[in-house]
């Protein structure tokens, strides 16, 4: 018995399995009615058929909707109803196949097959023209920094007008000290006269006397410049001859040999106007050296930005070009999937619109290249008929980097101890002092030193007693020639010695005193001045070296954001190849990369100009360069 109950159990449950099964397919067999289409997804002008309405009175689709319009110029109340015609009930035409079966189920038509446009593959556009005007692409120069700052230094212009300064104050100082160079005059003169006389005595008998003389005076004058004395060597000779029959030389020689000394006690010792005019012109001398140093550093510092200008504009270049490649393998990989029908033609144009735009950012960047290469050109080519002007210029050095944080004090001491400007100024300041100096000492009365000594010669032939007995003869030692004058001069025997004082004192001297008195007010001005610069040279360095500090934290900022979106460009593309994303999403990615990479090539390159920077404001350029300035 108990045997038994499970096996009717198993064939109730196997009769009710086959029931449901029989219900089932029975269901499935019986006709259902068609959706109601939506309206939205409906073609203009499509009517909706009513599902409740009987069939004969169902609106053919082919019908023009405008016929069923009321024209707009009329209201609907104003329609005549005699002109219109009420529409004829449309009769469904009979389809063989829609005729039902003898079951009188419906039968079931086959689905036709899409009728797709047969879309051919498009071959991708060309890379745009990236050649520049004036730039051929055979002749390249490849610079590094050390090599662009060597042209600037031969070429620049600016740089020649500064040194063309120092040399010209070089010229200025040697013309103040030919004042002191030892001077050499002579006078050779020859003088004949014949005058009348009224004397028996004059020697004379015929009434007219004859004289002749030729005088050689050479003369050597020097002014020193220690003490502010004058000196003058004198020489004069002469030849005399006479038709007077009593003279007791005739002809004869005469010579005379003199120094001059004239030395200043009180104004004019120390200092005047001379001296003044060359310690000026040396401290200014040295200001056109600091002049030269600091057009030197700015061109350098010139040449650096400009350097790594056309670093980052070559390198966003680059970048852009990258990034158009990447466009161009996506319309690749579209049209590919266009021309097999698994993306619609709608996928095209997103995809040539962005291209496009990478295009037009991509001639952006070449112009951005040209232009930094010119303002480098320009700085490092001397004139424009150079043939370099053509070269496509090739930077070699990379921007450089260094995490450790600029030592403000250090900055700051070095920038007071080497800038061109306060160089300049404390210069200006030794300037004033030497115009104090010297107007003080005008200020003083004038008394001068005068001395002079002196020797004499005198030799000739003497007159002919048995010719003329009335003249007299001259002593042995005057008998002779010019040798013999010479002689007699040099023995000293005939002598003079001056000695006396050029004493002049002004009662108000109303000159030296405005003059001092400027000076003064010059000074105050000048301590001013340096004050003043000392505070911008302040701004300067903090504000250079905060740049540095900034770009420092910026590079490394900008490598963390490179590295994130080069991750996330990796997954995006992971996605789009799996059809998880896309093409829109995949170009915000490819475009987040390019940006990212040119701000870390731009921190770079901001952080090297900002270091350039610091040099510049600390005057440390020439050094940290090697560049050797020679001082005048």
């Amino acid at each position: 018995m108990l045997n038994r109950q499970p096996r009717a159990l198993f064939k109730l449950f196997l009769l009710s399995a086959l029931l449901l099964m029989l219900t089932q397919a029975a269901f499935a067999q019986a006709p259902r009615p068609s959706p109601t289409p939506n309206p939205a997804t409906l073609p203009p002008g499509t009517l909706v058929p009513n599902p409740n309405a009987p069939q004969g009175q169902q609106t053919s689709p082919t019908s023009n909707p405008e016929s069923q319009r009321v024209s707009p110029t009329r209201p609907p109340s104003q329609v005549n109803p005699q002109t219109q015609t009420p529409p004829a009930a449309t009769q469904p035409t009979p389809n063989p196949s829609e005729t039902p079966s003898v079951t009188g189920e419906p039968e079931v038509q086959e689905p036709t097959a899409p009728n797709f446009p047969n879309v051919e593959q498009r071959p991708l556009p060309p890379v745009p023209n990236m050649t520049r005007l004036g730039v051929t692409g055979d002749n390249v120069l490849t610079l590094t920094m050390t090599d662009a700052i060597k042209r600037a230094l031969e070429n620049n212009n600016d740089i020649e007008v500064a040194r063309d300064d120092v040399r010209f104050a070089e010229t200025q100082l040697k013309g103040l000290q030919g004042v002191y160079d030892l001077s050499y005059s002579i006078t050779p003169t020859y003088q004949k006269s014949i005058s009348p006389v009224t004397f028996v005595t004059s020697g004379a008998p015929s009434g007219k006397l004859s004289t002749s003389v030729f005088s050689f005076d050479p003369t050597l004058s020097k002014q020193f410049g220690k003490g502010g004395g004058f000196y003058e060597l004198r020489f004069n000779n002469s030849k005399n001859t006479t038709s007077a029959i009593n003279s007791t030389l005739n002809p004869f020689f005469s010579s005379n040999l003199s120094l001059s000394i004239t030395q200043p006690l009180q104004r004019n010792r120390s200092i005047d106007n001379n001296r003044r005019q060359i310690r000026i012109q040396r401290k200014r001398l040295e200001q056109s050296d600091a002049d030269f140093r600091l057009r030197t550093i700015d061109v350098i510092t010139q040449v650096q930005r400009a350097y790594w200008d056309l670093v980052f504009a070559l390198r966003d270049q680059q970048n852009q070009l990258e990034n158009l490649n990447l466009t161009r393998e996506n319309l690749r990989r579209v049209e590919a999937q266009i021309a097999v029908g698994t993306k619609a033609p709608l996928e095209r144009a997103e995809v040539q619109t962005e291209l496009a735009n990478r295009e037009s950012t991509l001639l952006v960047a070449v112009q951005g290249v040209s232009i930094a290469e010119n303002n480098l050109k320009q700085l490092i080519f001397k004139d424009s008929g150079a043939p370099e002007w053509g070269a496509q210029v090739t930077p070699t050095d990379t921007p450089k980097f260094d995490a450790s944080v600029v030592n403000l004090n250090d900055a700051l001491r070095e920038a007071r101890e080497n800038r061109p400007e306060l160089r300049r100024l404390r210069l200006q300041n030794d300037i004033n002092h030497i115009d104090l100096t010297y107007f003080k000492n005008q200020m003083r009365p004038q008394v001068d030193l005068t001395a002079t000594l002196a020797t004499t010669g005198l030799a000739g032939t003497p007159c002919n007693v048995i010719a003329n007995p009335n003249c007299s003869t001259a002593p042995a030692f005057l008998q002779g020639g010019y040798g013999k004058d010479l002689r007699n001069l040099t023995s000293l025997d005939t002598r003079n010695f001056t000695i006396g004082f050029a004493i002049q004192f002004p009662f108000q001297n109303t000159t030296a005193k405005a003059n001092f008195a400027g000076a003064q007010i010059q000074r105050e001005q000048l301590e001013a001045s340096i004050r003043s610069q000392d505070q911008l040279i302040e701004v300067d360095v903090r504000n250079s070296a905060q740049a540095v500090e900034t770009s420092r934290r910026r590079v490394l900022a900008a490598r963390e954001a490179r590295a994130n979106a080069e991750m996330q460009l990796e997954g995006e593309q992971r996605l789009y190849q799996v059809g998880r994303s896309t093409t829109f999403l995949l170009f915000q990615r490819e475009n987040a990369l390019t940006n990212a990479r040119n701000a870390e090539l731009r921190a770079e390159t901001d952080y090297n100009k900002a270091l350039a920077d610091l040099q510049r404001a600390t005057s440390t350029t020439l050094r940290a360069n090697n560049v050797m300035v020679e001082t005048p």
